[in-house]
Order: structure tokens, then C-alpha cells, then sequence
């Protein structure tokens, strides 16, 4: 067999690879802010003005060096001839090459273009010869993977027809991500091109290169790729490795997408300034995966999804390495073994490198130099150590030493295992380390099976512990071949060498895995490699090659390793200290310091240079020293390290991690290539320059902690100068860190034996969580594991001891504490349950994080802790200072960051048990106040040191916890539940249990199906005193709803600290603003999507603060503290539990489900019968017109204006076509009347008015609210306070707690109805009460002035001008209607709910039908009584998204709060409304329960005829499907008011098993079955919205839309809101009309979408729609 040389085809293969490679022949693009053409190219000394327009380009010299001159006229490319898009999912299309000229010829006329949206986050398009078949990449992992298309293409991926070009976008804002447009596609036979725009400059990846800079230079650098043998030298050679695959970070929110082309030719990319790219390759196809995410850490999982998650490696494969080339013979392989043994160094595993072969043949070992080398493992395994070998590809086809047959070859000849030449039979020839050799074709099968069968037939001779395989990307010795690799036309068994070189490492690999499991079974190995694929992460680690002993290889190495993290190799590294060249004492001392966290740690050097293992410099040197010390860092740190890796193979995850994956946000990380991090919680900065021990470090945005010192740093988001003596490594732990340690020995060995640790860095609010995967570290599958998830607050001192608590919630856990350190002195308790395992006192550390040492842990078992410590604020006012904090007995502790209180209760601050007395139906207490500590720190407010605690057992779904002083009667809150006479006495049907912790004292709700505490009040800084009380529970989950009435931008609360004040006011909507209504009742959500209430009954002022523990602290000015709660289990639940308890809603009458209109500012009544002829002519449906406080005579109650005489004449006539009409009342009634005016005058003759108490004044408390004072004229050009002060009456405010002020009010209301003009419903508005001065007129209220500014103010609008701010005064007297003498302080948010009821009876007996009250003011059970609308917002499209939580908070909220019949002011209150904003608002109320357009005086009309004519027709559309689906709507509102349902309702009550739901606040229910999914934001067309697991019928089209579980995108026209019925739900309907009254006269149908089962079912209820009690 004769040396190979080369054919004709191999020599012009070479020629065209080489100029590509070499001199970067390229087609370029120029800055997209200049000139928009693609430059086709330079020659470095070939390009010439001719050369370009032969090939049929533009020839522009230009100035840059590196920019080209030759570029693409427009007419280059392909044209779509015709595209198939019958799959909603797929996209093909046929391309037809645009007539140009060639490049390099071979060009190819027809192609075809397939693409399809795989998963959510991954779109393929394919481009190809579709007359041809063209090599493919037959990838193990990419092959084995099923399409799952799940959301339409379109909304990824468009294109051009011609030019062709494709857009991809991403999917959930439509920003251009990869557009290809920008450039002809070329596409010959041996040269494809495409280029594509990017959206921004951060690109990370492409390899394997040496990047001096882990981000991209985008200035035109071209990154040659091709799997060679080069040296690592820092220059654009490709290297070892084959990644055509890049990240980019779009921008500061996080979102990402990464870049994939499957193709394994030769080829090259170039980075350019637009910012695009340009892809050249010389042969297959284009295959492209674009991968998106919402972080960088998400595109690495979603690649990593597509090529395989990486390997689990053994845990003593994370322990130090040695290594070196040519070690001569055993003798000196066990001296090295020795010196770093004696002193001391933690080493797990010893390598030999070819040397130890016979010659350097594979399979073979040298037995004169290596006569014991069989026996070398267990020399190595006696001490805990392991030992690893190498094998190189290249098989040598020579004799053995004394001409013995090398049987290696022998058997390998014999099943045809080899590389061939063309002709595909005769072996190829190269030269190698051991001579001649032959090539294994791993792409055989033939060739695995000898590989499997040699390296099975070795393992046996020499024992070993892993594979190190090298060179393959092989190395042919032949100064002829410059390339150093095989021939292009050699063949293998996937295809030519020209198609296949750069696999052929990944092939290696593939074969080697088989040779593995086949010798270690079910231990678990690992393989190292140096020629890798995408996939190969999947079995095997790398390591970035022959480097040099130079400072900048090791920086260099840095960007290297976090490239193979987002290639999938986490299992990575550099040699340490150098390959090459002698490494000099503070060169390898630094390198050995950052290499000790190199997840692959392998000091390692060639023959002919020094030693450089660390023993090799002296046992008392430096080098020796600082290397043990950071090697004994990394094995305590091993269970994270290890934990890591698990979470890699598993989910995805990096593990050295760029600073960016975590602080995506902050651009100044973008670029950080000096410092990695392991994980999210380890920053290591380490020494990279010579002569230096000051480095300039970035400190990310968070808290951080020193490891050395464990002290925390002062500064973050900037950088600092850190001091790095010769010894030291910057180190440093991130705040909310809990990282599992474990006591080091010299070896994984001898240290997994040890017990384990937690290291614990609380963050800025003093809490941690981490994790710990655990498994026999050996086993190729999981033997068993265990989870840490630990959420932990930091302790503070108090009083000399301060007690920690440690709960698990796994009953009996089998592991105990040894030891442990706390932050300060105290006690520590570890608990089971509720018993006390273990106990000791530490003395104070001065550390500010936690080590937890000696944990002796169970396998199988999951443990959770929880170092209970809570912040909760001693000073919720303002200006708290270390002074004002400890006078109160609380610890001033600041935190440098984030929020959080910095003055917070020691842990015994509280109440303690003295007695407890158990019922059957519940359990009663004596607390007393823990009198170490001083008053509650407001003197004006009187401690009461003993409560009376009783706790009853309603029903097996309710139990209410009172708490309340037993010597002196306080006030609690008249408003009648409903509650059971006979409790739940049988333990067995009640789905909870209480548990009572005595110190400091605390309720226990406890749900016993699944142990989850849904209240704990055992926490410190339970307060009752006189005007201020405060409870705080710990709460189950982050999932929290309710609380109101106030502005929210979520339907799920923002548990970080927020606050949310509750006092009924005169407030538009405004964030935490106090509004009209008063609801303390929240819905919680636990983790086991069980869900329950609770209700707290007291009407004082009061603000929740949530907590992000999580928790939740109530603050309330009196009363006492009732608290109800209900157990659901469900959502839906829990809210028919609540209704129960405090009454089902009002059923309105079905007219009132129309569509209504209203505006503040008829001038008079002409302008209400316009609008009504308008709307007629129209042909909008339209049951209900509204008359404001206009109509009034001055807004006097009861009095018609003159401008509005005709009105009683007009409503006669709209109600007899069917309309109905209803009119405002305010409650304040004017007193300063010079002509009769009987409402008052009877009023006050019925003595209903709200007066001073006696023994202060006999006399009304005076306001001023809208009544005029007669006989002036109103210059509304003044200011407001000007105008109240000069015309606005004084007013009185109705007592309505008074049996005597419902029958006044009942009186005047008839009156009005019978002498003045009918109605239908009544609103009744300015409840709160309000008033346009504050207290009183003057603004002097009599009596205690602590209750108009108390002790404490919570955070309530205006809050600096008291509680009568816009109200009446505190100390005002009203009577309840058992003659209680109440403070207007205590019953302030109830004027509204007392104000209902009267107002309901009056209209049903008035008008004998049932009608509707709205009210502004509400209350809980208000409901019963009442509809509510949210009060006056403004005309912008904010309030149009909020309305979705203000109607979906308050159709959610309220909706929660059980006021069925809601809604917000269509189209906005105040302020000019914008067309498109009212018209997408006109859509959404459509759906809204109460739909009311209605807007203030002073801005033009906004009613649906007072735009254009598609305004009107888009109106009347969306409100004709409302009329044909009221009797559903009727329905649900007829099932709320008898089953307690939700009518409005959120995703989550009837999807909560999916957590995706939890958070949604855009899209909600009618019902169970129909879905709005409104257009909230300007321009938009597409609404990206969430379709929960159920069969969905769009409701337009009737069709399946064969999506669900995922978001989508919905096209939304500006005529269209998306609607979709849930299959397996009958809907009825009815024919529309223009009002109810005709509409309810046509036939009722049935819609029928069927379930997956192929049925469905519902409910009509159906009366006169407007009977009392039918």
C-alpha cells in the first residue's frame, strides 16, 4: 500500500476551500445607516475592479481597510415562484434563481424553502436543491427529536417574494430579529451565501476560535470555521471545534435568541456593522434553527433542547487533574503523584499522555518505561484517586516491537474499518504520531463494533477510570498538505470527507460512548475530547486545546470556557499553567487560582518544558500555598459545583456563566470577559497581568460578600478597585445565596464521606433559597437524591439571645445539626414539627452570612428549612431613625439596599398565652402583652396588655378568629353575616385544623389535606392598643388577590414591600390611592392550587403591607380584629363561600345587562332626546340613558331644572319603545334654601341628619358637596376651592343607620317618582361621603382632634391633612339602629353600605319591579344590594388596560369582593377620549357586566354616534353579539345570585392545575365558557393572548382553533375583539335588538361546541326579567 497523494478533484477542492479560508473571499455588508448594498468581496492581493464586474457587481473603492469594495446590485438572488401555506404551522415555498451571473459557477436555478415553527421557541427553515440530493447532517439528537408545531408561523416568520428574503420576528412584540432581506441568497454548488440584519450588536458564540473578547467585534470580522489542529494563539484560526452557533441579546429586557445552522462544511461568518451577519459555506444546505427566550440563560436551554442537554459527570471528575506530555516513564508519574500527595494538595486524578503507549499505538502500552501500568489504578484508587488515559484516532499500520502483529490493525483491516480514498475501498494513508497510519471511519458500523471490541480487549489489560481522545480532528505530519487533515474526496460511510471532516470528532465520540458503556456498565465515566460538534456536550467534556504559558492565554481562556457553556460542553477548561513553554511561578500561581474553578481543572504541559504540577515549586511555596487554599474552596464547594451540573443536564442550565446571563439589564455586563460566575451565586475575578495585586472588578447589581471575609460589600452596579495580594482570588457570594458545602479532603473520595453544610448569604431582605442534587456521585442512572429549597431571613439581636427557627416541613427528618454558626449570639432551635430536636447557644461571630456544618443527611429525603426570621416594620410612619426605633424595643438594622423596613421587631415581641379552653366548636384565649418591651411607641394610643382570643368552628369550610379587649366594650362592625347556628363540631368534616404557638402568640390555620399553613400570625409585632393595631401572618404562596378599593397594575399582588391604605374617598382611580370603597377581603393562592379567604371585619381606616417573605401585616385604626376565613378548595369556592357568608349579590333586572349611556354636562333635555334619535337611527343597541346631577335645579336632590321641563315628557316616551331611565342622587342635602325646600326641611324634621355628639353640640355637621346657593351665578373660571367657598350651599348628611332616614328617604324618592318623573333604577353617587371641605365648613371639628389625625396615618391620599380630608368630620355622631351612639371615625366606610339598602328598598317599592341601584361606595355584602361602577377615570388607554384590572381587578376584584353587576366609564370619565382608545374601550365594555359609556363635562361627546360611520358599525357589531349572548350573561348573574358564582371571571377559577393562569389579567371569562381577549394598546393588530387546556372555538368563525396550553397571537383589526367558547358548554342566545324589550320577545337558541368527548351541557334561567322575588 503505497502513500497517498492527491487526485485532480482533491487538489481543486482545495483550491476552492483555501482562498475562502485563507483570504476570506466574501460577500459583506455595509452599515445599513449608509449604503444599503452587499458587498460580494476583496482579494487581499487578487480583487480587481474587472474580477468584480464579471461576476455582475458594483466596483466602490472605498478608505476602510476592512471594508469591501465589491458589492450586489439589486438584481442577484431568487424570486418565490409560488408558496403552500395550507398548515397553519408550516410554511413551503419554491424559489427561481433571479437571471445574474455566477460567482464561482455550479449555481443552482430552483430551490425550495420549508419552515416550520417547531415549539413556542424554536422556528426551522431549510433552503435546498429539491432536484438534488445534497449532504444533510445526520444528527443523533436533532434527528430523534418530533415536530410538535404549536403556534401559527406567521407570526414568526414572513417573506419576500422578490427579491426572496425571509423576516423572522419575535413573536410577542414583533421585533425583526433575523432579516435576511438585506441581501441576495447565492446558493451554487460549492458556495451558499445568506446574510441577515440583527437587532443589535451583543453576539456571543461561533467557534472554536481563540475571541480574545467573549462579545463580538462587529467591525467586518470574519471567523473562518473548520474543525483543524491549530494553535490557540489568540489569532482568527479555526480551531479543533465546529459551532456555527451564536446568542444575541437583544437589549436590556433580557430577551434573547440564538442562531443555529446545522451544516458541517467548511465555511465562514462575518460579522458586520449594520449589525448583520453573513453565512459562506462550501457545501450542503441551509439549516436553520432560530431558538428564542425571554433571558440568555432560556436560548441556551431551548439550543441545548435541540442538540442534547450535556452530560452528568462523575463527582470525582470535578476534583483537581494532573497531566503532562511525555513524563518518560511510570517511575516519574508516581514521583509527581507523591510530591503533591505529601503536601497536601486536594488532587483526584492522574493522567498519562501518549507516552505511556508502545510507540504510540493505540491499545498498546510501553512495558519497558511502563512495566506496571496495569497496576497503576490501584495505586492510585488505594488513596481515594483516579486515573485516566488517552487514545488518538490515528491507527498505526507498522509492526509492534520484535515485528509482533499489531492485531489492533489487523482486526480493523479485516471489517473494513478505515477512511478510503475515492474510490472508496482502498484505506487512506497519513502520517501521525506513530508513523504510517490508517483513519477509524466511526460513521461505520463495521468500525464501531472493533473500536467497542479494542478498547474492551484494552480496559482489561490496563485498568483505568476514563478516556481522554485526541486528535480527531486529525493531524496528517506532511509539510505538502498544509491543511493537516485528510483528503476532501476520501470517503466514509455519511458521505465524502468534504461534506463530513468537521463530524468526525463528533463521530469519534458517538463510538466511544458504545466503547464506554460496553467496559464501565453502569458506573458512570467520562470522556474528554478535543474535536466537538453541537451534541457532543451530550457524552463528553473539552478542553480548549494546546495553549501556551503566556498571561494572555489565560485570559483568553475565560471567553473560551463561556462559549462552550453556551455551546452545551459545561464540562470545561484550559490547561492550567500552559501547554507550551515553561510557566514562571506567578504566572502558573494566578492560573492555578482561576483554573481551581475551571469546572474541568487540569494543570497539564507538553514535553521538553519544566514541571508545572504545584508541588514541582517548592512544598512551602507561594504557589503550593494559594493552590491549596483555592482547591480546598472548590472541593467545599463541590455539592454546588456538582448541583450545577445537574441542573445542566437536566433543565440546560450554564454553569460557568457569563456575569450578562444574570444582569442582563445592566449593559455594562455585557461585555465583562474578565470574571465569570459559577452559577447564579459565585463571582470569581481573578489575576490575569503580571505585577499586579490591585484589580479593577465589576461588582453586579445585587448584594455581594466576600468569601474570605464574609463580609458584605458596600458598593454594586459599578466597578472597584479589589486588593489581590500573590495569594488571593477575588471571591465573592451573591446576596440570597444558600450554597450546599461539604467538609474537603484531599480527595471526593474521602470527602463525600464527610458531613454537609449550608452556606447561607442572605439578600438585602434577608432571605436565601439554593438547591442540592446528591446522588452516589458513580452511577450512571440516579441511585436517589435530595432537593434543598431553603428560604431563609437574617437573625438579629435582641436582649442578649435571639431564637432562630429552623422548620422542616417533612414530618420526622432523619438528619441532625452538629453545628452551627449564627450571624449573632442566640439560640438556636432546630424543630420537627412542633417538638425541639436539638438546641444550642453560639457565641456571636461578627459574620454576616450563616454556615450550617455537620448536616447528616438521608438520601430519598426532601428537607425544608426555614431560618424564621420576618421583617416586619416597627415604623411604618415616616422618618424612622435609630433612636425613634429603639425607644419602641425594636432593632435598628439597616439593609445598604432594595427595600425593606430598616427598623423591625425582635422576635418576642408580641402577645404570650396564659390560658387556653377548648371547644368543640373552637377554642378560647387569654393573651397577655410581653411587658419587657415598651409601649407600642404612640403614646396617644393606650397598650391594652390583655386580649380575650376566640376562635369558632362555623362550617367545615369556615372558622373565624376574633380578638378583642374583655374588659372594655369596643367597636365592632354592624353589618350582619350569615352565619350557621350550629357549628362544626365534628373534626372529620372540617378541612382544617388550628394549631395555637404560645410565644409570641399566633394562629395556626392549617389545610389537612394537603399541610400547607394558610395563616400563621406566630410572628413578631402583634400590637393592640387603643387607635392602632397590627397583626401579620406569613402567607402560603406569592399568589395573592384582592383588597380594595384602589388602583393595582396586577390582578396578583407585588409582594415586595408595597403598602395599600383603605379609606373610602372621593378619589378617581390613581395608583394606591384610596378610592371609593372599602374591601378587606383577599383570595390566597397555594402551591397546591388549593385557594381560600379571608375576610377581615373592621370599618376603621386601615393599609396592608404585603411582604415578600411572603407574608402580610394589617394595620387598622380601632375596632378589633374579626377575621373570617373560608377554605374553597377552589377559586370559584372560595368566592360562593364568601358570598354565603356575607350575602349573594343582587340579581339585576335583565334590561340593566343593556347597553347604557350617560354624560356629566346635558346642557338640557334636547341634547338626551338628540342622542336618543342618534343612537335609534343608527341602529345600536342601547336599553338604558341616564340624566347626571344636570337635570337638578342647582344639583338640588328631588328639584328638576328649568332647562330640563321637557325631560319627565321624554322618558315617558322612551320607556314606552322599551327604553329604560335613570337618574343620580347624591346624599348631601343643601340647608341653605331661601325658597321651601321639603327634602331638607323634612329631614330635619325627621331628625335624620348627622350631628355632633351632645355633650358637645347639638348641631348639624355642616359640608358643602354640589347644591348651589340660589340666586347666584356660577363663574366656573374661578379656581375650585373659590368656588366652593362662594357658591356651593352648605349640606347635610343623612344619618343612614337610622330606621328614621330609610323612611325619609323612601318618602322623598316615592315622591319624586309619582310628582316629578318615573324611573327605573337609581345611582347614587358622592357616598363615601364626600365633601367639598374638609370636616366641616371652616374646617373646625369639634372634639378630640387625635381623631381626625391619629397617632398613626396610614397611607392614604392627602394623608397629611387628616382622616376628614374631603369628609366629614371624625368625631361626627351617628346612631345605629339599636341606638348605639358610633363615631363617624369608626363607621366613615360604611356611609356608602348604609346608604344602599334604603336606596334598593325605596326603587322596588317605588316602581314595583326590580331595577338596579348603583352605588359608588361599597362595602362588603353590598353586593346584596347593589352594582357599582368604578368610579371616574380618565380618557386614556392606561385606564383602558387598568380597566381590565379595575374591572377585571374590580370586575375581578369587585367581582371577588361580590358585586356581580360592575363595570368602568366606557371610553373614560375625564379628558378628550382618542378615537382608536374609545373605539378597542367600546369593545372591551361591550363585555364588561355593567356596560356604561359616560364622560365628564367639558370634553366633547364620546358616545358611539358621536365619531363616524365605521365607529357606529363596529359599535353596534360587538354590542349585537353582547344582546345575543345576554341570557347567558342573565344566567350566570341569576347562578351568582344563588350559588354565590363568579359572573366576570378570572382564568385561574377555572384552570388553577395550570399556573400560567395565575397571573393572567388581560383576558377573562364570562363564565366557564366564553374567553374576551381585548386590544389594549394603541396601533395594535395582533393581541398575544393565552389559551388555557380546553377544545376553543373561535366565536366569529365557529372553528376549532386546535390550540390550547400556549399563548398565540390573535389578529385584531380595529373592528374585532377576540372571543373564543370553550368546547363542552351550551351557551343560549337570543336574536338582538335594539333594546332588551324587543330583544326578549325573539326565539332563544342554543350554541353547541363540543368538547374533546364529543359533549356539552349548560343551564338558561329565564323569567320576566324585571319581577320581585319570581
Amino acid at each position: 500500500m503505497g502513500r497517498r497523494r492527491f487526485s485532480g478533484l482533491g487538489v481543486t477542492l482545495m483550491d476552492l476551500f483555501m482562498p475562502m479560508t485563507a483570504t476570506a473571499v466574501t460577500f459583506l455588508i455595509l452599515s445599513a445607516t449608509t449604503v444599503s448594498a452587499v458587498k460580494e468581496g476583496r482579494w487581499t492581493t487578487e480583487a480587481c475592479h474587472a474580477k468584480c464586474e464579471a461576476r455582475g457587481c458594483c466596483w466602490s473603492p472605498r478608505d476602510e481597510s476592512n471594508v469591501p469594495w465589491c458589492f450586489f446590485p439589486t438584481n442577484h438572488g431568487y424570486t418565490v415562484e409560488s408558496q403552500d401555506s395550507s398548515s397553519p404551522y408550516v410554511l413551503k415555498a419554491n424559489l427561481l434563481r433571479m437571471d445574474s451571473p455566477s460567482l464561482f459557477g455550479g449555481e443552482i436555478k430552483q430551490l425550495a424553502l420549508e419552515a416550520e415553527m417547531q415549539t413556542n421557541n424554536r422556528l426551522r427553515f431549510k433552503i435546498y436543491d429539491p432536484n438534488s440530493n445534497r449532504f444533510e447532517v445526520p444528527h443523533e439528537h436533532i434527528s430523534s427529536l418530533p415536530s410538535n408545531p404549536s403556534i401559527p408561523i406567521s407570526s414568526t416568520l414572513q417573506v419576500t417574494q422578490k427579491p426572496f428574503g425571509l423576516t423572522v420576528r419575535r413573536k410577542e412584540n414583533q421585533k425583526v430579529v433575523f432579516d435576511t432581506t438585506i441581501a441576495p441568497l447565492v446558493f451554487e454548488d460549492q458556495y451558499i451565501q445568506l446574510s441577515a440584519r440583527l437587532p443589535s450588536h451583543n453576539i456571543y458564540g461561533l467557534g472554536e476560535h481563540v475571541h480574545r473578547q467573549y462579545r463580538h467585534d462587529t467591525n467586518w470580522k470574519t471567523w473562518p470555521i473548520f474543525s483543524r489542529d491549530s494553535f490557540p494563539n489568540g489569532g482568527t484560526n479555526n480551531l479543533y471545534g465546529h459551532y456555527p452557533f451564536f446568542l444575541c441579546l437583544e437589549d436590556e429586557s433580557g430577551k434573547s435568541f440564538g442562531v443555529f445552522l446545522l451544516n458541517s462544511n467548511a465555511m465562514d461568518v462575518t460579522l458586520q456593522p449594520a449589525p448583520a451577519v453573513t453565512y459562506r459555506t462550501i457545501g450542503g444546505l441551509l439549516d436553520f434553527y432560530i431558538v428564542f427566550g425571554d433571558t440568555p440563560e432560556q436560548v441556551v436551554q431551548e439550543f441545548l433542547e435541540l442538540t442534547g442537554r450535556p452530560v452528568m459527570p462523575p463527582y470525582w471528575s470535578l476534583g483537581f487533574q494532573l497531566s503532562r506530555w511525555n513524563y518518560t516513564n511510570l517511575d516519574i508519574v508516581k514521583e509527581t503523584v507523591e510530591r503533591n500527595r505529601a503536601v497536601g494538595l486536594p488532587y483526584d486524578v492522574q493522567y498519562t499522555d501518549i507516552d505511556y503507549m508502545e510507540n504510540k499505538k493505540d491499545f498498546t502500552y510501553d512495558k519497558l518505561n511502563y512495566t506496571e501500568l496495569p497496576r497503576f489504578a490501584d495505586y492510585l484508587h488505594e488513596r481515594g484517586q483516579k486515573y485516566i488515559l488517552i487514545l488518538d484516532p490515528a491507527i498505526a499500520t507498522s509492526k509492534r516491537v520484535g515485528d509482533a502483529p499489531y492485531e489492533s490493525y489487523d482486526r480493523g483491516t479485516a471489517k473494513n474499518a478505515w477512511v478510503t480514498e475515492s474510490d472508496g475501498k482502498t484505506p487512506l494513508i497519513g502520517e501521525v504520531w506513530p508513523g504510517e497510519t490508517v483513519f477509524p471511519d466511526y460513521t461505520n458500523p463495521n468500525c464501531i463494533d472493533w473500536w467497542v471490541d479494542e478498547y474492551e480487549r484494552f480496559s482489561k489489560e490496563v485498568k483505568h477510570d476514563a478516556l481522554w481522545i485526541y486528535i480527531n480532528p486529525y493531524l496528517i505530519l506532511s509539510l505538502f498538505l498544509s491543511l493537516k487533515t485528510l483528503c476532501m474526496d476520501a470517503k466514509q460511510t455519511w458521505g465524502d470527507h468534504y461534506d463530513v471532516h468537521s463530524l468526525y470528532g463528533y463521530s469519534m465520540v458517538l463510538a466511544t460512548k458504545k466503547a464506554m458503556d460496553r467496559v464501565f456498565g453502569e458506573n458512570r465515566s467520562m470522556m474528554l475530547t478535543r474535536s466537538s460538534f453541537p451534541g457532543v456536550g451530550k457524552y463528553s467534556g473539552h478542553w480548549l486545546g494546546d495553549n501556551a504559558a503566556t498571561w494572555n492565554d489565560m485570559k483568553w481562556a475565560i471567553p473560551g470556557m463561556l462559549e462552550f457553556g453556551l455551546f452545551g460542553i459545561p464540562y470545561i477548561g484550559a490547561d492550567i499553567c500552559g501547554f507550551f513553554d515553561d510557566s514562571p511561578e506567578e504566572l502558573c500561581r494566578r492560573w492555578m487560582q482561576v483554573g481551581a474553578f475551571y469546572p474541568f481543572s487540569r494543570n497539564h504541559n507538553a514535553e521538553g518544558y519544566k514541571p508545572q504540577d504545584p508541588a514541582a515549586y517548592g512544598a512551602d511555596s507561594v504557589l503550593v500555598a494559594s493552590s491549596k487554599h483555592y482547591l480546598t474552596i472548590r472541593y467545599t464547594l463541590l455539592p454546588y459545583l456538582y448541583t450545577m451540573f445537574y441542573k445542566a443536564h437536566t433543565t440546560g442550565e450554564t454553569v460557568v456563566r457569563p456575569v450578562m446571563h444574570e444582569f442582563y439589564s445592566d449593559s455594562e455586563t455585557w461585555t465583562v470577559d474578565r470574571q465569570f460566575l459559577w452559577g447564579k451565586h459565585l463571582l470569581i475575578t481573578p489575576v490575569l497581568d503580571p505585577g499586579v495585586d490591585v484589580v479593577w472588578g465589576y461588582i453586579p447589581d445585587a448584594l455581594w460578600y466576600d468569601y474570605e471575609s464574609m463580609q458584605k460589600l458596600t458598593v454594586r452596579k459599578t466597578h472597584m478597585e479589589m486588593y489581590l495580594p500573590a495569594d488571593k482570588l477575588g471571591l465573592h457570594i451573591r446576596g440570597g445565596a444558600i450554597l450546599p458545602t461539604q467538609e474537603p479532603e484531599v480527595t471526593t473520595t474521602y470527602s463525600r464521606r464527610n458531613p454537609m453544610g449550608l452556606l447561607i448569604a442572605p439578600d438585602d431582605n434577608g432571605n436565601a433559597d439554593g438547591e442540592l442534587f446528591w446522588d452516589d456521585g458513580d452511577s450512571r442512572g440516579i441511585i436517589s437524591f435530595l432537593i434543598f429549597c431553603l428560604f431563609v431571613c437574617k437573625c438579629v439581636l435582641s436582649g442578649g439571645l435571639q431564637v432562630c427557627l429552623f422548620r422542616t416541613a417533612i414530618i420526622k427528618p432523619t438528619f441532625y445539626l452538629e453545628e452551627a454558626e449564627l450571624t449573632s449570639t442566640g439560640k438556636f432551635e432546630f424543630r420537627d414539627g412542633s417538638e425541639t430536636i436539638t438546641a444550642k447557644t453560639f457565641s456571636s461571630l461578627k459574620l454576616q452570612v450563616l454556615f450550617l456544618r455537620d448536616l447528616r443527611l438521608t438520601l430519598g429525603e426532601t428537607y425544608v428549612l426555614e431560618w424564621n426570621v420576618i421583617r416586619i416594620d416597627c415604623h411604618p410612619e415616616e422618618n424612622a431613625d435609630q433612636a425613634n426605633c429603639e425607644a419602641r424595643g425594636c432593632v435598628w438594622d439597616p439593609i445598604t439596599s432594595g427595600q425593606g423596613p430598616w427598623c423591625i421587631y425582635p422576635q418576642d415581641y408580641g402577645y404570650t398565652v396564659t390560658s387556653l379552653r377548648e371547644r368543640s366548636s373552637g377554642l378560647t384565649l387569654d393573651i397577655t402583652r410581653n411587658r419587657k418591651y415598651r409601649s407600642s411607641g404612640r403614646p396617644q394610643s393606650r397598650d391594652i396588655d390583655t386580649l380575650r382570643v376566640e376562635i369558632n368552628y362555623h362550617t367545615g369550610e369556615m372558622l373565624q378568629f376574633k380578638i378583642f379587649d374583655p374588659n372594655t366594650k369596643r367597636y365592632e362592625v354592624p353589618v350582619g353575616l350569615s352565619v350557621p347556628a350550629t357549628p362544626e363540631t365534628d373534626e372529620n368534616k372540617r378541612l382544617y385544623k388550628v394549631a395555637i404557638v404560645n410565644e409570641p402568640f399566633g394562629i395556626q390555620v392549617i389545610r389537612k389535606s394537603t399541610g400547607t399553613v394558610i395563616w400563621d400570625s406566630s410572628v413578631p409585632g402583634f400590637t393592640f392598643s387603643d387607635m392602632f393595631i397590627q397583626v401579620s401572618t406569613r402567607l402560603p404562596s406569592q399568589y395573592v388577590y384582592g383588597f380594595g378599593e384602589t388602583e393595582h397594575l396586577t390582578y396578583k399582588h407585588d409582594l415586595n414591600y408595597h403598602t395599600w391604605g383603605m379609606f373610602a374617598k372621593d378619589q378617581p382611580p390613581g395608583y394606591k390611592m384610596n378610592c371609593y370603597g372599602v374591601h378587606p377581603f383577599y383570595m390566597g393562592l397555594e402551591n397546591t392550587a388549593d385557594a381560600h379567604g379571608v375576610l377581615l371585619l373592621n370599618s376603621n381606616a386601615m393599609d396592608v403591607t404585603f411582604l415578600p417573605d411572603p407574608a402580610l401585616t394589617y394595620r387598622t385604626l380601632g375596632g378589633i380584629l374579626d377575621f373570617y376565613m373560608v377554605l374553597g378548595p377552589t377559586p370559584e369556592m372560595v368566592v360562593q363561600e364568601y358570598t354565603e357568608l356575607i350575602g349573594r349579590p343582587v340579581l339585576p333586572a335583565y334590561w340593566s345587562l343593556g347597553f347604557q349611556l350617560c354624560r356629566y354636562g346635558y346642557a338640557n333635555d334636547k341634547e338626551i332626546a338628540d342622542l336618543y334619535k342618534e343612537m335609534r337611527a343608527a341602529g345600536i343597541p342601547y336599553d338604558v340613558q341616564y340624566a347626571d346631577i344636570d337635570y337638578m335645579e342647582r344639583q338640588l336632590d328631588f328639584v328638576l331644572d328649568s332647562e330640563f321641563k321637557g325631560l319627565p315628557a321624554l322618558v315617558d316616551s322612551m320607556r314606552e319603545e322599551g327604553m329604560r331611565f335613570i337618574f343620580i342622587l347624591d346624599p348631601a342635602i343643601s340647608g341653605n334654601e331661601t325658597q321651601p325646600y321639603p327634602a331638607f326641611e323634612r329631614g330635619k324634621a325627621a331628625d335624620v341628619f348627622i350631628k355632633w355628639p351632645k355633650h358637645i353640640s347639638d348641631g348639624i355637621v355642616w359640608g358643602k358637596v354640589w347644591p348651589d346657593y340660589p340666586n347666584v351665578i356660577v363663574d366656573e373660571n374661578l379656581d375650585w376651592d373659590t368656588q366652593v367657598q362662594l357658591y356651593r350651599s352648605y349640606t347635610a348628611f343623612p344619618d343612614f343607620f337610622r330606621p328614621q332616614t330609610a323612611q325619609w328617604w323612601h318618602h322623598e324618592i316615592k315622591e319624586f317618582y309619582e310628582k316629578t318623573m318615573k324611573f327605573d333604577g337609581l345611582w347614587i353617587d358622592m357616598n363615601e361621603p364626600a365633601s367639598f371641605v374638609h370636616g366641616t365648613v371652616n374646617g373646625n371639628c369639634l372634639g378630640d382632634p387625635k381623631l381626625e389625625n391619629p397617632p398613626y396615618m396610614p397611607p392614604l391620599e392627602s394623608k397629611h391633612l387628616g382622616l376628614n380630608h374631603k369628609t366629614l368630620c371624625m368625631n361626627s355622631e351617628q346612631i345605629l339602629s339599636d341606638g348605639t351612639r358610633v363615631r363617624h371615625y369608626d363607621v366613615h366606610n360604611l356611609y356608602g353600605w348604609s346608604h344602599t339598602k334604603p336606596t334598593y328598598d325605596a326603587v322596588l317599592d317605588v316602581t314595583g319591579k326590580r331595577g338596579i341601584v348603583v352605588t359608588r361606595s361599597t362595602y362588603p355584602s353590598s353586593g346584596k344590594w347593589a352594582g357599582h361602577w368604578l368610579g371616574d377615570n380618565n380618557a386614556s388607554w392606561d385606564q383602558l388596560y387598568k380597566s381590565i384590572i379595575g374591572t377585571h381587578k374590580h370586575l375581578f376584584l369587585i367581582l371577588l369582593f361580590c358585586i356581580k353587576l360592575t363595570g368602568a366609564d366606557i371610553c373614560g370619565f375625564f379628558n378628550k377620549a382618542d378615537y382608536e382608545m374609545c373605539l378597542r374601550w367600546m369593545q372591551l365594555g361591550a363585555f364588561y357586566p355593567y356596560s356604561r359609556n359616560h364622560n365628564g363635562k367639558g370634553n366633547p361627546r364620546q358616545d358611539p354616534v358621536a365619531w363616524d360611520k365605521p365607529f357606529a358599525d363596529a359599535s353596534r357589531d360587538v354590542l349585537n353579539i353582547r344582546y345575543t349572548l345576554l341570557p347567558y350573561l342573565y344566567t350566570l348573574m341569576y347562578e351568582a345570585h344563588t350559588k354565590g358564582n363568579t359572573v366576570i371571571r378570572p382564568l385561574l377559577h377555572e384552570f388553577v392545575d395550570d399556573k400560567t393562569t395565575w397571573e393572567i389579567y388581560k383576558q377573562f371569562l364570562w363564565g366557564p365558557a366564553l374567553l374576551i381577549s381585548p386590544a389594549l394598546d394603541p396601533g395594535v393588530t395582533n393581541v398575544n393572548g393565552y389559551l388555557p387546556n380546553a377544545r376553543w372555538y373561535d366565536y366569529h368563525t365557529a372553528r376549532d382553533v386546535g390550540v390550547r396550553g400556549q399563548m398565540i397571537d390573535m389578529p385584531t383589526p380595529l373592528d374585532h375583539i377576540n372571543l373564543h367558547i370553550r368546547g363542552g358548554y351550551i351557551l343560549p342566545w337570543q336574536k338582538p335588538e335594539n333594546t332588551t324589550y324587543y330583544s326578549r320577545k325573539n326565539p332563544l337558541g342554543l350554541i353547541v361546541p363540543l368538547s374533546d368527548s364529543g359533549t356539552a351541557e349548560g343551564s338558561l334561567f329565564w323569567d320576566d326579567g324585571e319581577g320581585i322575588g319570581k
